[in-house]
């Protein structure tokens, strides 16, 4: 017997509820939930970025982490960045933004908008 294969993401309800909401807000049924990924910025080398999943394009490599009834695909560059990695969703008096509690991460910039592994 397979056990079954550990998700690389996990992700909170807080996070889920959010992409449940912008969900429902989409007219388009091929967008499937979220896509997470890395691009080379900021001060410190890597930042997230978000957009919505399309079914067309998930491409081989790419992983689908399916969580909380939401589904979240994660680029096939950023996964070995992302492994461990909780994704939240926190709202504030001064901001409402999705957050990666990563475990790779070994510094971030003072801002916060990138980091290192």
């Amino acid at each position: 017997v397979m056990a079954a294969r550990k998700q690389i993401m996990s992700i909170t309800q807080r996070a889920a509820g959010r992409i449940k909401h912008l969900m429902s807000q989409q007219q388009d049924p091929n967008k499937i939930g979220v896509r997470v990924g890395l691009r080379k910025r900021g001060c410190n080398g890597l930042s997230y970025t978000m957009n919505y999943a399309d079914k067309a394009e998930i491409k081989k490599f790419d992983e689908l982490v399916q969580d909380q009834d939401v589904s979240v695909v994660v680029d096939s560059k950023a996964v070995m960045f992302l492994i461990g990695t909780e994704m939240d969703y926190i709202s504030n008096d001064l901001s409402e933004e999705f957050v990666f509690n990563n475990p790779n991460k070994k510094a971030e910039c003072g801002c916060g908008q990138s980091f290192t592994v």
